[in-house]
């Protein structure tokens, strides 16, 4: 059984850098951590792992960077990981990152099972996992919240949608992404770091990809341009109320008039 999980290092604050002429962000210049949906779809994988056997790989695209979280993976129990790293990837929309994603697993091998957290904190999206099943023809289930069954044949798993829950199986190989309810995530483990602090993280370039097409990747291959990009506004002033529940009203109701809300 060959799982792999996709993952992605996303800003940790609000404070970005966002490039004036591209409108992407300068992620070398943020503080970032492990997208937290990500997590999810890791303990996913090594609970699927510790049932059925077999290895799980983690895959990220970004900076070099990027091996402070494959060595956090590796504390938790990933057997192998992977960095797709290449200038030519940067300023990747949602159809460029998935297709770079998608040839990354090419190279790997495949995987029977692909596992994606359903989106990350700074692009919301929630298309990333599904997209890259596209590119490889493969079936796919997004927003899982529970993993019914799993075998040496396929999976079955259940989506929690907007109005219904609904039960799904497929064959391998196939690609889910999960929901932050399905699991708890563990925490790194001292001795597994200890173990693995030798184990070597994989580095591909874009020379490493099948595909040498460079109009398929980053800025480039990236059909969604963005007309414009800027951090919330931070230290907006507060209004504080006082005195019984109708005076709060009747104050509440004079500062929407003023603003003219109501």
């Amino acid at each position: 059984m060959k799982i792999i999980v996709c993952m992605k290092q996303v800003p940790a604050s609000s404070q970005v850098e966002i490039d004036p002429d591209t409108g992407a962000m300068k992620r070398l210049s943020s503080e970032t951590r492990t997208n937290p949906y990500d997590l999810f779809a890791m303990e996913t994988a090594l609970r699927i792992r510790e049932n059925l056997g077999g290895t799980v790989t983690v895959l990220t695209m970004g900076p070099e960077q990027a091996e402070v979280m494959m060595k956090d993976a590796f504390a938790c129990g990933a057997d192998e990981a992977v960095i797709l790293s290449d200038r030519k990837f940067a300023g990747s929309d949602v159809l460029a990152t998935s297709y770079t994603l998608a040839q990354g697993i090419r190279v790997m091998g495949g995987g029977d099972l692909i596992i994606c957290g359903r989106q990350t904190t700074d692009g919301d999206t929630a298309q990333i996992g599904p997209a890259i099943a596209e590119h490889m023809g493969i079936p796919h289930t997004a927003w899982v919240s529970e993993i019914c069954e799993a075998d040496e044949k396929g999976i079955q798993v259940r989506q929690d949608l907007e109005s219904v829950s609904q039960i799904s199986k497929m064959r391998y190989p196939c690609l889910i992404t999960v929901d932050k309810d399905i699991c708890v995530p563990r925490l790194p483990s001292y001795l597994i770091k200890k173990a693995t602090k030798n184990h070597t993280v994989r580095i591909l370039h874009f020379e490493d990809l099948p595909d040498q097409d460079l109009t398929r990747y980053g800025l480039v291959g990236s059909p969604t341009a963005v007309e414009r990009m800027f951090p919330p506004p931070s230290g907006e002033k507060q209004v504080y109320f006082t005195g019984t529940s109708d005076e709060k009203a009747e104050q509440l109701y004079a500062k929407l008039t003023e603003k003219k809300i109501i």
